[in-house]
């Protein structure tokens, strides 16, 4: 006895904003740190230039935040992780842009 195969119903989910959109990890100004600590950090965790870790810590400093990374949720989940492990504040969220 053979049966027909089944065809199952595929929830209406929009695929291409849940695997597409990355995730990005924002690091936020606060009253604690030095601007040179947070250069430090940037260079030490992301393997930045100087260059570009100056950047975005002047970034930090004028605007109150810098994107400093991005990638998938677990991979800035971690990032975040480490921001706050060096005392930074920072959080994550998806990229809209």
């Amino acid at each position: 006895m053979t049966t027909a195969p089944t065809e199952l119903e595929r929830p209406d989910v929009d695929e291409s904003a849940t695997t597409d959109t990355p995730w990005i990890t924002i690091v936020w100004n606060d009253p604690v740190n030095l601007m040179s600590y947070v250069t430090y950090v940037l260079q030490s965790h992301f393997g930045y230039s100087r260059a570009k870790a100056e950047k975005l810590m002047m970034q930090v400093h004028q605007d109150g935040r810098s994107v400093v990374s991005s990638g998938s949720r677990e991979e800035m989940e971690r990032d975040v992780a480490a921001m706050h492990s060096y005392g930074l504040w920072a959080t994550l969220a998806k990229d809209d842009s």
